[in-house]
């Protein structure tokens, strides 16, 4: 096993196994239609934690036309920023983010360990408790060239589904929203109902294609409504 498959496969399993005791703080207090996990707008941090592997993508908090925002430089590395945060699905089943790259990635096969690079990704990660081979996340990806809305299996692991938001060129420079209905994508992706998440991560990463890629990350939010 190489090197970048290696960190990959670590940061990856950060996110899938050291949650499985379900240690993720509760959600904050504030209205149950809207909590929001990720307040990158008002300078803030609280809560998120960065796992650095050689080589780490940059994360700082800079302001954009678009406001305060978190901003990932990527130079052929592979790292994270997550939080660990309980998240009530049958109350606040839709996470709502925006985000903007200013680059896709080329000539990549994003099914395979060497294409496993993207410019954005949203991570909901899903405990399974002490049962950690129950654990599952759905891996939201600007793609590089899939069409939008095509899932397929994490090249790492197949608890980790990779669904692609948005795809390709032609929103590079803009910033875009998304919305999932996240209890609804683990039903269909994953299979059965599920009424909790346990944490939140963002990652940019070209480790393995050795390339460069920098994006932008509004507020994470999950709300009772989807936004369309």
């Amino acid at each position: 096993m190489n090197k970048n498959v290696k960190l990959k496969l670590g940061l990856i399993l950060l996110l899938l196994i050291s949650l499985a005791t379900g240690t993720g703080t509760p959600s904050p207090g504030v209205a149950e239609e809207d909590v929001v996990v990720g307040d990158f707008g008002v300078g803030s941090l609280i809560g998120w934690q960065e796992k650095s592997f050689k080589d780490t993508t940059r994360y700082e908090l800079v302001q954009d036309d678009f406001g305060m925002v978190l901003k990932a430089d990527s130079n052929n590395s592979a790292s994270g920023m997550y939080r660990e945060i309980k998240i009530d699905l049958v109350k606040t089943p839709c996470v709502i983010w925006s985000w903007k790259v200013n680059n896709v990635l080329d000539n990549l096969d994003e099914t395979t360990k060497s294409g496993d690079d993207y410019p954005a990704r949203l991570y909901v990660v899903f405990s399974g408790g002490l049962s950690f081979w129950k654990t599952h996340a759905l891996n939201y990806v600007w793609s590089n060239g899939r069409s939008i809305g095509s899932a397929w299996p994490n090249a790492y692991t197949k608890s980790s589904i990779n669904i692609a938001v948005q795809s390709g060129t032609s929103k590079v420079g803009q910033w875009t929203q998304q919305s999932r209905n996240v209890r609804s994508d683990y039903k269909r992706f994953i299979g059965g109902d599920v009424k909790q998440a346990d944490a939140i991560a963002v990652m940019t990463d070209t480790d393995n294609s050795g390339s460069v890629a920098t994006a932008f990350y509004g507020d994470v939010r999950f709300s009772s409504t989807c936004k369309n």
